[in-house]
């Protein structure tokens, strides 16, 4: 399975969300919603949850082996990293 595309929506806020992104796989699924968090060292991505009633946050996606989790991971911030230095309106075209 081949990421084909990467969709980087940043956050203009003071918080420690940086940017919203979207995975296209294969040219033929899209997981929506990855977060780029800025942690007390580095950036990290947080894979979309949902709240369960008792107040914990599960996945809705997420890979299932270290090997997929790191290749999102560095393709992310590769990419946010390319789309700092890009105006808004270039970031999705």
């Amino acid at each position: 399975m081949l990421i084909t595309d990467i969709r980087v929506r940043k956050i203009n806020s003071e918080g420690r969300m940086k940017a919203v992104v979207s995975v296209t796989f294969d040219n033929a699924f899209v997981v929506h919603d990855i977060k780029v968090i800025e942690g007390q060292d580095k950036l990290f991505i947080a894979m979309p949850s949902r709240k369960t009633p008792d107040g914990e946050f599960k996945d809705i996606a997420h890979p299932i082996n270290a090997e997929t989790r790191e290749l999102l991971h560095s393709q992310i911030l590769e990419k946010y990293m390319e789309a700092l230095n890009e105006p808004a309106e270039a970031i999705e075209a």
